[in-house]
């Protein structure tokens, strides 16, 4: 019953995802084959061939983090903020996509980096997790000592955890993105939650704008809120799970 459950939930997510998303693909892919066509029709000195080189060089540049910019290329994704950021996403196995390395010696050493990284972390987001659990916990029995609570206490204190987590991870980031990203508030609300959930699609991805200049402390301070709210989400989808339980 409980993978025929499984199964048809993920089912469900199938069919409203392809409702949703199947025409903005078929219009994104004609809209593409049509400035192909016109770039082919105004331009005759190209040809399709090189064309078509070109386009799967630019493509294969920008994941590598290199963009055109008038004469030049812009590099910086791979500077020490980029590379930490990196190391932050592969051994929160966040993993965006959007960025990977291209040597050999440097994916040996990402396979050695998150086989030990991986259990490092989950052992600091489970220390982190429970010493904001006890953090509540004690709480809850301070105010059933002193306003002579019971259940409300620990209703009450569960509830401002919730909110304030809320706030400090889902609700407030997105005003920090809008500022230095340009985004709208959906797509930061949507950008903090694929991230600390660790689905991390990698359509959003923080600092990649290369028309935009970001101080020295953002990326470190993102870093530090996927952390930190990682661990408050895990708390919140293991109770989650408890319910489903």
């Amino acid at each position: 019953a409980l993978l025929l459950a499984y199964v048809g939930y993920v089912g469900l997510g199938a069919g409203v995802l392809q409702a949703l998303e199947r025409p903005a693909e078929v219009q994104a892919a004609q809209r593409l084959l049509q400035q192909h066509w016109e770039l082919l029709a105004n331009h005759t000195c190209l040809r399709g061939p090189g064309l078509q080189r070109l386009i799967e060089g630019i493509v294969q540049a920008y994941k590598s983090g290199i963009t055109l910019q008038g004469n030049t290329t812009s590099l910086g994704r791979w500077d020490f903020s980029g590379s930490f950021f990196f190391s932050i996403s592969a051994i929160t196995t966040i993993g965006y996509g959007n960025l990977s390395p291209s040597t050999v010696a440097g994916r040996i050493f990402c396979i050695l980096f998150a086989l030990f990284g991986i259990p490092l972390n989950l052992v600091l987001l489970n220390e982190i997790g429970q010493l904001m659990l006890l953090g509540v916990q004690r709480c809850a029995r301070h105010l059933e000592e002193v306003f002579r609570w019971q259940k409300k206490a620990s209703l009450l204190i569960k509830t401002c955890a919730l909110v304030t987590g809320l706030l400090l991870f889902l609700l407030l980031p997105p005003f920090l993105f809008s500022d230095k990203e340009g985004w709208s508030y959906e797509e930061g609300f949507y950008y903090s939650f694929i991230t600390l959930s660790t689905i991390g699609f990698g359509d959003y991805v923080i600092g990649m704008n290369p028309d935009r200049t970001y101080p020295g402390w953002y990326k470190n301070v993102i870093s530090l809120w996927i952390l930190f709210g990682m661990a408050w989400l895990a708390l919140v989808i293991k109770f989650c799970i408890n319910f489903l339980e």
